[in-house]
């Protein structure tokens, strides 16, 4: 008789896995940010990653980190939060939880408690110091969304992406 596998993903690793993943269709050249949305029923009902709206050309707008407000990206970006908010599967995300790669800023902080999401857990939070992350933890803490930083899991998750995967 078999037993099954002891090495499989966790669901905090599954998820922020998934989260990471979608980090990499992300075209900005500095930062690579992916989120994703789960149900209470441990179902993925949305994912996202950081870049410029549909239809504005990232040929065009800037990515440039410098400069004046309309000279840099922060004037166009989407960020990962938002766009697996809007690209939910499902109109209602109350107690859903959000993987993300990123501590949220105070703009998705927003977002992320009008949605109704419950829990964010993240990997880095290395703005920790700026206005905008101080004030997304005092929203957050207001609303009630718990906040938890993932913790004591695989430092990384390798993929095959060939027939041999089967």
């Amino acid at each position: 008789m078999s037993q099954k596998r002891n090495d499989y993903l966790t669901w905090d690793e599954y998820f922020m896995g998934v989260a990471c993943l979608s980090a990499l269709r992300s075209k900005d050249p500095n930062t690579q940010v992916g989120a994703c949305v789960v149900n209470q029923k441990k179902k993925i009902v949305g994912i996202g990653y950081n870049g410029f709206p549909t239809g504005c050309s990232d040929d065009i707008l800037p990515w440039s980190r410098e400069g004046g407000v309309l000279d840099t990206k922060y004037a166009y970006v989407c960020h990962a939060e938002l766009n697996a908010i809007l690209n939910s599967i499902v109109s209602d995300l109350d107690g859903c939880t959000l993987y993300v790669a990123l501590f949220p800023c105070n703009e998705c902080a927003k977002i992320i408690i009008q949605s109704g999401i419950r829990e964010i857990v993240y990997l880095s939070d290395k703005y920790a110091e700026t206005d905008p992350v101080k004030a997304s933890k005092i929203m957050l803490d207001m609303a009630g969304v718990k906040c938890r930083r993932l913790k004591g899991c695989r430092e990384a998750i390798s993929l095959i992406l060939t027939e041999k995967c089967a």
